[in-house]
Formats: structure tokens, sequence, C-alpha cells
């Protein structure tokens, strides 16, 4: 099946937003600041919504057109491996700093997550995003 030939989408259905996701990434980190934690890395989960405008998603299937996933997972892994956090807030921060830096981004939201932590919830997490609230997950 070929794409419909360009012009022919009524524009009130064109996109009016374009969004690229990494979810669920789990990675160990040695994060946290209690005696028990230091020097034991635990699971963290890190979540990344980013919006980019029209000109950074592409509109062939070249992938010299594409944005590229391996940057915001090998962001979050490098990061994760460069030194000890105490806090997640410092950990999703330093994120959401070099992702927001990238040309073409319009909106973020990174979360993170500690899935490990009390055995009656399913995680203890922060998030950082630039839309306003009710447009967060």
């Amino acid at each position: 099946m070929s794409p419909a030939p360009r012009g022919l989408v009524p524009e009130a259905l064109a996109p009016k937003a374009r969004r690229i996701r990494l979810h669920g990434y789990e990675l160990l980190v040695d994060i946290g600041f209690h005696s028990f934690e230091v020097g034991a890395p635990q699971r963290l989960r890190v979540d990344v919504d980013l919006w980019v405008d029209e000109a950074s998603f592409p509109t062939d299937d070249q992938v010299k057109s594409a944005w590229n996933y391996d940057f915001l997972r090998e962001t979050v892994k490098t990061l994760a491996a460069s030194r000890r956090f105490n806090l997640q807030e410092t950990f999703c921060r330093a994120v959401y700093d070099i992702i927001a830096a990238r040309k073409g981004v319009l909106a973020l939201r990174v979360a993170t997550a500690k899935p490990d932590i009390y055995p009656d919830c399913d995680f203890v997490g922060v998030e950082l995003s630039s839309l306003p609230m009710a447009y967060s997950e």
C-alpha cells in the first residue's frame, strides 16, 4: 500500500504534535542516600516522552531523517554509569537537561521510578515535565 499523495490529508487531520517515547527502560543505578543503598545498585525505571518540531520528524523513510532513539537510551545509560546519585530528583534532572538541550525539542517529560522500595507499592518515583500538569500521564 503506498502512502497518500501529499495534500490529500484534510487540514483538520494534520498532525498537531509529534511525540517520541522511551518507556520502561530499566537499568541498575547506584542511587539512594540510605547507608544500605550506597554501593548497592538498584533497579531504576526511566520513561521519556519528547515532542519535537515538524522539521525534526521525518517525512520520508530514510534513516538519516529519523530522530535517533539510540541517543535517548544511551543518554540514560551513560548518565547512570557515570557516577552515583543520592536522589532520583538529581538523576531525573540530569536526563531532562541533556534531552531538553537538543535541537527540535518542543516539550519534554522524564520520569524515574524505583520499583523495589516498598513491598506494598508499585514504585516510588519523580517526574519533570515542561507540560502543564493536566497533560502529564
